[in-house]
């Protein structure tokens, strides 16, 4: 079934994030609400998409943005100039389901200014008021800052900590001072600590790949977490995931500790050879031919027989949005296949088309995988 590329089910996404916009826009409009039940239910790939967009948007709900003085100004200035109002001031929205009150400084549930809508069919997620005007133009931008907040605040902190770190579609080289070089993918982030005995780098986010410089004087030592992968020279891929750490020798030799596991694990991995130890202690070795090791290098993504939702964690350090699963069923299939990293949508549209899944624009920034 095709993507997003069909243009039948792109128009359609188009026009349901226009309709809950328009809904929550005049939630008591019943002239509103059966021109949407009348769209509705004219074509089921209308329904589909609806479905798929209110999925995104309660998905999206219980998001409260900490940079909203960032974008808020905008956003009024936007509302102004196209000649609608916001208020008297003393409230803004700011999220996908609160609102800051600027007076006392706290948030409170937006259903407190929405009042619930009767459309047939279907319960409205609670949202952000916006103007008719912007419908197109402005539609996504507060559930997009939402989700940026969202997804920006843990990463501050990290990048706070880090000595290098990249952005999004950024792959960056860094030569250490004993000569040992460091590719970071996208999104990732280390910190140095070199002393007299031991050569350290913390992985605090993301993955990189060592190139590792022989000293036997002083080892080398890269920490994902509790998982520690120590070497002499050689060079290796370290992926920090929220479940554990991947672990893949292109040449020479490693050891993969993680002390706090009952019972302790301990492995070695030779060229070739890839591990995957969970916080837990469970360990999963598998064998990869070299050239595929850090394939990120080389702008390729190559999966085999892995879970969809993991393919697509790792896509999403190449795309400047939010990509939104809504399936568990579609994240747990397997996919297989090289996917070029140069352009994230295409890539995406080939791992859901792949497993029969579909891909919606809801908004600018923000791409939802269903299943078809």
């Amino acid at each position: 079934m095709a993507g997003t590329t069909d243009p039948i089910r792109a128009k359609a996404s188009k026009e349901a994030t226009d309709w809950l916009i328009l809904l929550q826009d005049a939630p008591d409009d019943r002239d509103i609400q059966t021109q949407f039940a009348t769209w509705r239910d004219r074509d089921p790939v209308n329904a589909q998409a609806w479905d798929a967009t209110v999925k995104a948007a309660d998905m999206m709900a219980g998001v409260l943005p900490i940079y909203a003085d960032r974008w808020q100004p905008a956003v009024a200035g936007m509302r102004a100039k196209n000649g609608d109002g916001v208020g008297d001031g003393s409230a803004q929205r700011v999220g996908a389901d609160h609102v800051v009150d600027q007076t006392q400084n706290q948030a409170r549930p937006a259903s407190s200014f929405v009042r619930s809508s009767t459309a047939p069919s279907r319960r409205l997620p609670v949202a952000r008021r916006i103007g008719r005007r912007q419908l197109v133009g402005f539609g996504g931008m507060a559930i997009a800052a939402s989700l940026l907040a969202f997804v920006m605040a843990p990463k501050i902190a990290t990048t706070l900590q880090a000595d290098y770190s990249t952005a999004t579609a950024e792959v960056r080289t860094i030569t250490l001072a004993d000569a040992s070089t460091v590719t970071l993918a996208p999104e990732s982030a280390i910190r140095v600590r070199f002393d007299t005995g031991m050569r350290h780098i913390d992985l605090l986010e993301g993955e990189a790949f060592f190139d590792v410089t022989p000293n036997r004087e002083r080892p080398f030592r890269v920490s994902s977490d509790a998982v520690d992968v120590t070497v002499l020279g050689t060079g290796f891929d370290v992926r920090r995931e929220p479940g554990g750490t991947d672990v893949t020798v292109e040449h020479g030799l490693v050891r993969v500790d993680l002390d706090g596991a009952m019972p302790p694990v301990s492995e070695l991995l030779e060229v070739g050879q890839t591990a995957r130890v969970t916080w837990q202690g469970n360990v999963t070795r598998n064998d990869v031919p070299v050239g595929q090791v850090a394939a990120w290098r080389q702008a390729q993504l190559i999966a085999q027989d892995q879970p969809l939702g993991s393919v697509v964690d790792q896509l999403r350090r190449y795309y400047g949005g939010t990509i939104i699963v809504t399936d568990g069923g579609l994240a747990a299939r397997p996919v297989t296949g090289v996917y070029n990293l140069a352009d994230p949508v295409a890539a995406l549209r080939g791992i859901a088309r792949a497993q029969n899944g579909v891909v919606r624009q809801i908004t600018p920034w923000v791409l939802v995988v269903s299943a078809s």
